[in-house]
């Protein structure tokens, strides 16, 4: 059995910082990095073996790019497992890929290749809106899980509730812009232009909503310690 004493310094333990907590949850520089190179190794087989270089006939080259894309995410899940990580990102994104490439073949298109990712946004984007709506902000909810030690004593507090709101409502314009930007791409049928701009745009976008995020909460946070400090 566990010692009185142990479970206290188990309970009065800091945990980590709400930026290395989500990072965490998210996978962190690595998992942006292993989500990317699925989509990288699909874009770049599907062009460099289309007839525009290589010379394959359209169907011949997609079938490629699907077997790297695919590939990567197995291998990518492979070594994690190996090294005895967590494989919980690896797998959600195989099921996203193999998804994504079911529907280009079946299609024969490649821009099929994006379309759930796509919907899995713009879903993504209206959830955050909803709960705007009903005053019950996500990102609050997500703050309270990782940084609260699973307290949501935030809705008595009024400047925090309000800026759960405003950055809910935040992330729901910023993964609305992601998804949009492909969407249009994907009406135009730029199937490669959707991988680039994926990789290039949307993870910059992301970065940029996590940093402002993280430090808008601490500004919130850090002002009332120091006034509870001072009172």
């Amino acid at each position: 059995m566990i010692a009185e004493h142990d479970l206290q310094k188990v309970e009065e333990e800091p945990l980590p910082s709400m930026s290395e907590q989500i990072a965490e949850q998210l996978g962190g520089v690595r998992g942006l990095i292993e989500s990317s190179v699925p989509v990288l190794a699909f874009v770049l087989l599907n062009v460099l073996l289309g007839e525009s270089v290589a010379g394959l006939e359209k169907r011949d080259a997609l079938l490629w790019a699907i077997i790297g894309s695919v590939g990567s995410a197995l291998a990518i899940g492979g070594v994690r497992l190996a090294r005895r990580q967590p494989v919980r990102h690896a797998v959600n994104g195989l099921f996203g890929i193999a998804l994504g490439a079911w529907l280009a073949w079946r299609t024969g298109d490649a821009k099929n290749f994006y379309l759930p990712g796509i919907l899995l946004t713009f879903g993504q984007a209206a959830a955050l809106l909803v709960s705007v709506a009903f005053r019950k902000p996500l990102i609050g909810y997500a703050w309270g899980i990782m940084a609260n030690k699973g307290k949501q004593d935030w809705f008595a507090n009024a400047p925090l509730f309000r800026t759960f709101q405003w950055l809910t409502v935040l992330w729901a314009v910023s993964l609305s812009v992601r998804a949009g930007i492909q969407a249009y791409l994907y009406w135009l049928g730029e199937a490669n232009a959707i991988g680039i701009v994926r990789i290039l745009v949307s993870w910059p976008i992301y970065a940029a909503t996590f940093a402002f995020t993280v430090w808008a909460i601490h500004r919130v946070t850090s002002a009332q310690r120091r006034e509870t400090a001072v009172a």
